[in-house]
């Protein structure tokens, strides 16, 4: 790779690089108690940006006692509605305020484009802290009639659940703590957040924000570790009311079984092998670049990224040239280059896990037009990939490979023949149509079995739009009213008059 072309608008004041940033517990910065750190390193280069804590079971107890303290002495619940709803939009102010510095963290962290960052996570994550802080005096119970007649005055009250572990993924790290913190603070609930470890430093980062915006002590608790060793330990622990979860569908399970002994509430935001489809009557000018962007986005590291493309047979060729033009245009790269349109993938696991499945790919008959390889030289770079004579038996149809990777399909039925093998899948995370029949695509989308379906685009979000899927792509919602449900409890009060 070439001289990078640095973005003047880049500080490189973030106070993370040339020091080992601690974790939050109770308010106060915190080294691990056994003292062990671990690196963590620039996707785009392998070397180590930083040593974080090497959080394990001794500082799981420390901060769910914190917040279990915080939660029992009422420090957020005893503090307004109204103020909990301006400590919130504090936090979003302050992301604001340093948006270039944590763009440019999560670039170097992440590896992906910076401008993408900037333009995509960190305003999504400042609008889901305000979206939700204009939540905080709105949720409310009911008061109910009871056929029993008027001698009962009987009411409903939501309230925060309580202690709440929330366990993050490394494919967006600062957004997936907003989607996660925003609701739990909003209805009143107490935190601890465990980082991904290969992308700890924007969620640290925003740990100090917290602070700074007035969170209470012990509110907001940010672990450090792996997942083994300090994630599990958490999941089940017994003064922990709820687990949150973002990550695959396989540790999504071993969530749940370590939730069991005690029957902590559980939610999931897991996998996706989401098909995108291209109806005949598309306008492909927009349906080409569309499901490009679906698959190529974030380096393909996306749950629900349009890996599954259906096409109408009568334009199949022209799409899967048209985007496999599009594929050879990208430019990869480091996050910090202007240049750069796709960046590396976050770690040597994923990049293994990738390549493992492109030889798959190749092994069992499928054929790359475009990309298929690592990229030569330094960091976890791989190309942008387009592969056809793909079948339903193939590891890489069927499985989240969660890279940039496509496979691409010719469908001649929609009714017949498309809408089966759009839902022969065990995920229900997205889907896409493009079409300009908009009574087809409410059709269709209305049969298809996903949590979201995107209509002649992809990958919008919305703090008010809630996120979540079907089948094994998880529980629950992220985002929008549905989220709150996750974090609140409804309590039945009935009075004898």
């Amino acid at each position: 790779m070439d001289t990078i072309a640095l973005d003047p608008r880049l500080r490189h004041s973030t106070g993370f690089f040339g020091r080992n940033p601690l974790m939050l517990i109770d308010g106060k910065q915190v080294p691990a108690v056994s003292g062990k750190t671990f690196p963590v390193y620039n996707p785009a280069t392998g070397g180590v940006i930083a040593n974080v804590p090497e959080g394990d079971k001794a500082d799981v107890d420390l901060a769910v006692s914190a917040a279990r303290r915080a939660f029992d002495e009422r420090r957020w619940t005893r503090i307004s509605p109204s103020e909990r709803g301006r400590i919130l939009w504090r936090i979003a102010d302050l992301i604001e305020r340093d948006l270039e510095e944590l763009a440019e963290l999560e670039s170097i962290d992440n590896g992906k484009p910076y401008a993408v960052a900037r333009v995509a996570d960190l305003p999504l994550a400042v609008d889901m802290f305000r979206y939700m802080g204009g939540w905080a005096t709105k949720i409310s119970g009911r008061t109910l009639p009871l056929s029993a007649g008027h001698d009962f005055h009987s009411y409903t009250l939501r309230e925060p659940i309580g202690v709440v572990a929330q366990i993050i993924p490394w494919n967006f790290p600062l957004l997936m703590a907003a989607w996660k913190l925003g609701p739990a603070l909003a209805t009143g609930c107490t935190i601890i957040l465990k980082v991904a470890e290969e992308t700890p430093l924007s969620g640290l980062r925003l740990a100090e924000l917290c602070q700074e915006a007035g969170i209470p002590d012990g509110v907001v608790n940010v672990l450090t570790g792996f997942g083994e060793t300090c994630g599990a330990p958490l999941a089940a622990h017994p003064q922990v009311d709820k687990v949150a979860f973002t990550g695959s569908t396989e540790v999504g399970k071993l969530i749940v079984k370590a939730a069991a002994n005690d029957l902590k509430k559980v939610t999931l935001e897991l996998g996706g092998k989401s098909p995108n489809i291209i109806l005949e009557d598309a306008d492909l000018d927009s349906a080409i670049p569309g499901a490009a962007n679906a698959i190529f986005f974030n380096q393909g590291q996306c749950c629900c990224a349009g890996s599954r493309l259906f096409v109408h047979q009568k334009h199949y060729d022209k799409v899967v040239e048209g985007i496999t033009e599009f594929a050879k245009g990208i430019r990869v790269g480091p996050g910090l280059d202007t240049r750069t349109q796709m960046g590396p993938l976050v770690s040597q696991i994923q990049l293994d896990r990738v390549s493992g499945f492109l030889r798959s790919g190749a092994d069992e008959g499928a054929r790359a037009l475009c990309g298929g390889r690592q990229v030569e030289g330094a960091g976890y770079f791989v190309e942008p990939t387009v592969l056809v004579d793909t079948s339903n038996d193939m590891k890489v149809y069927r499985e989240e490979i969660f890279g940039p990777v496509v496979t691409a399909s010719p469908f001649k039925d929609a009714d017949a023949d498309l809408l089966r093998r759009a839902n022969d899948t065990t995920y229900g995370l997205a889907a896409g149509i493009y079409t300009r029949d908009i009574g087809k695509a409410h059709r269709i989308a209305n049969r298809l079995r996903a949590g979201t379906v995107w209509i002649n685009c992809y990958n919008i979000f919305d703090a008010a739009l809630p996120f979540g899927g079907y089948k094994q792509s998880g529980w629950g919602r992220e985002m929008g009213h549905d989220a709150l449900n996750n974090y609140l409890e409804t309590k039945a009060i009935c009075a004898g008059l």
